[in-house]
């Protein structure tokens, strides 16, 4: 069961800040050293500085992001709530796929838990290394900096309904993401709405769609503190399956290091295991949908796009057995099983520490990064249906690193959470 609650949100003052606009930013994990600084020029307040924090002079930045986070409460940047709130989302975006969309969802703060069924469950398998990260952050900040994207199943959506009627006024805030994603906030602290968002997501076992690691970091510092507390909750933005502008997108496989031995090793499990046709134009090689498990093939070599597709599903049940039905009918495990580990040699460690692998999400950058020979083949998946995401999940499960993509992401600065009273 979820225990969904308001939260008395630490967050900018707009009237200092000159609204949200300048100083949101994209998670952190997905900011590189030109974007972080395209990022702290536009406000000596912008939340990456505090997120993503560094210093000159070498001195520890964990402390100096907690000194800049008080620091910018005492000068009025940041104010904190007196009484609880559930704040509504509304995400208005295209995707990758061109089309026009909105997501709507809301961030609430929820007691941390052990993943299990009923309660809350992870997705995917994570990397190491950011946790360890994100922690010592948590530590010296005290507070959640970037919400957790999760999802739960409201079928009559009765959790946005009841928040529904605050939308049609005019936003607390709003922001446009660099991707042109807009981005609407308001602020709902009647009692009755928020017994009616907690009635509606009490029975609910939540999936964590996005921020594993910050979910994980959460429940090492709760148990690191101990007791009852604020601490004991994270804030989180969440969104129903069931909502029309839920999309889950594809991340392609890049590989590298593909020796003239590995690269027969990998022809010969693609001639064993697919049927290959071959397309006409790059554009093509994207699947449409999984159900058939189906691949696109580009190497930097023949640079000749191609269609795979799995002879048998016996073939995935022979490498993946022992696995949930749910988990041998992923074209990213069945890849993992028969061309990464089966062909390659790699190992769970060479996946996760990226050892002749990389992820590109953007269809066209993967066909560049292979046709300039950057990277020696990509392996283009398809996009993973909800519904197949919460069965891995609801069979035990983790999905490979990088089987879904859910796009817009939620910003960070929105809302802070803070640990302590």
């Amino acid at each position: 069961m979820a225990d969904v609650q308001p939260l008395r949100a630490l967050h900018y003052n707009l009237a200092q800040t000159g609204g949200l606009q300048a100083v949101v930013s994209p998670p952190y994990d997905v900011i590189d050293a030109e974007l972080r600084a395209t990022l702290e020029a536009q406000s000596p307040y912008n939340v990456v500085r505090v997120d993503m924090p560094s210093t000159p002079d070498g001195t520890d930045v964990y402390q100096h992001a907690a000194a800049l986070l008080a620091a910018w409460q005492g000068d009025g940047a940041l104010v904190r709530d007196t009484e609880p709130a559930i704040w509504p989302l509304e995400q208005d975006y295209v995707g990758p796929d061109g089309r026009s969309r909105t997501r709507r969802g809301f961030l609430a703060r929820v007691r941390v838990e052990d993943y299990g069924a009923g309660r809350i469950r992870p997705h995917e398998r994570t990397h190491p290394g950011p946790k360890e990260d994100r922690l010592r952050l948590t530590r010296a900040t005290r507070a959640n900096l970037s919400p957790i994207f999760s999802l739960y199943s409201d079928p009559d959506q009765r959790a946005w309904s009841a928040l529904e009627s605050a939308t049609r006024e005019q936003p607390w805030a709003q922001t446009e993401d660099p991707d042109g994603t807009v981005n609407r906030l308001w602020r709902v602290a009647d009692a009755e709405a928020i017994r009616a968002v907690q009635a509606a997501t009490r029975d609910a076992e939540l999936l964590i769609a996005d921020g594993h690691h910050r979910y994980e970091t959460a429940r090492v510092y709760a148990q690191e503190i101990g007791g009852e507390g604020d601490h004991n909750y994270v804030l989180m933005c969440l969104v129903a399956l069931e909502d029309p502008g839920l999309t889950v997108f594809p991340t392609h496989r890049l590989l590298s290091k593909i020796t003239p031995e590995r690269q027969t090793a990998l022809r010969d499990a693609i001639l064993q295991n697919f049927e290959i046709t071959q397309l006409a134009s790059v554009e093509e090689l994207p699947p449409a949908e999984n159900e058939l498990l189906q691949l696109g093939y580009l190497d930097s070599f023949h640079r000749q796009p191609m269609r795979l597709t799995l002879k048998d599903f016996t073939l995935a049940d022979a490498a993946l057995a022992g696995r949930s039905e749910p988990y041998r009918r992923l074209d990213t495990a069945v890849t993992e099983a028969l061309l990464l580990k089966g062909a390659l040699g790699m190992s769970d460690d060479q996946i996760d520490h990226l050892d002749g692998l990389w992820y590109a999400r953007d269809n066209a950058e993967a066909i560049q990064l292979v046709m300039s020979g950057q990277h020696d083949a990509a392996l283009f998946m398809a996009p993973t249906p909800v519904r197949r995401v919460q069965a891995v999940a609801e069979s035990g499960e983790s999905m490979p690193p990088k089987s879904t993509y859910f796009f817009p992401k939620v910003p960070t600065g929105l809302l802070f959470n803070p640990l302590h009273a």
